[in-house]
């Protein structure tokens, strides 16, 4: 289906919870997942290809993948929803990155709210079926060898978005970690904002219900046992050098952990 306008809005309450009705049993949820995913995968590249993955299309595929993930037994929790649209024009999102799940899930809660775009290292837009749907979103596009060069992608592409009112989702991190490393979590979302005058949403997020892979990285096992949490805090504007706000942001990533029981993820 081509969609012309959001299939479904999670975003008119503050939390997120999985519905009693939406969860499904963990009897085989990886294979369930995985299938499940294959399928919108395939169904996004489809439309990227065609040139129709439009705003509309990216949300229905990322509330897709909720759904799944949540037929595989997995329960999901977002909270502070109404901390996005509390503001107007756009903002940088600066979350840490703990594995594939989140980057699919974001549009659900943030694109309706909010038009946004990811920073992305290379090797996602050429990965072979989701390379055009990453391409298709307007990403800005980092290659993870060259930090200055990288720094001047950011600020420059970022800038241009967030003047054309889309938002930025960063993650100001070397990789992806089951761990949060405040030492590793760099400020290029604090410079990117201060430069353009637009708040940080600071957002924590655990999702390592999605496994990392042995063999190939992005297909890892499926825990129900592990709950997926998203947090988006409120904006923080960007008022002295952002030594501060940065502190801000890694402090509300911690807390979280911290509230979730997952303190021994802080390193």
């Amino acid at each position: 289906m081509n969609y012309k306008d959001y299939p479904e809005y999670l975003i008119h309450e503050d939390l997120y919870e999985t519905p009693a009705d939406k969860l499904g049993s963990p009897f085989l949820s990886g294979l369930k997942f995985y299938a499940n995913c294959l399928r919108i995968v395939l169904y996004s590249n489809y439309h990227a290809k065609r040139k129709i993955y439009n705003r509309y299309n990216w949300v229905a595929s990322s509330l897709d993948i909720l759904h799944s993930i949540e037929r595989a037994g997995v329960k999901v929790k977002v909270e502070g929803i109404k901390n996005i649209n509390s503001f107007e024009g756009p903002a940088v999102f600066a979350s840490n990155h703990m594995s594939t799940l989140e980057t699919f899930l974001f549009p659900s809660f943030i694109q309706p709210q909010k038009p946004v775009v990811y920073v992305i290292k290379k090797e996602l837009a050429t990965y072979p079926l989701f390379g055009p749907i990453a391409s298709a979103r307007h990403p800005i596009i980092v290659g993870r060898e060259n930090p200055r060069e990288d720094l001047q992608i950011v600020m420059n592409e970022g800038s241009q978005n967030l003047q054309m009112g889309r938002s930025v989702i960063i993650f100001p991190q070397k990789t992806r970690s089951y761990f949060f490393k405040p030492n590793e979590f760099n400020s290029l979302g604090i410079k990117l904002a201060k430069r353009n005058n637009v708040p940080v949403i600071p957002t924590a997020i655990y999702t390592k219900a999605w496994g990392t892979g042995k063999l190939i990285k992005d297909f890892g096992k499926i825990d129900p046992k592990e709950p997926v949490y998203l947090s988006f805090g409120k904006p923080i504007s960007i008022t002295g050098s952002g030594t501060e706000e940065h502190q801000q942001v890694i402090n509300y990533i911690s807390n979280k952990f911290k509230e979730w029981g997952k303190e021994d993820y802080i390193r």
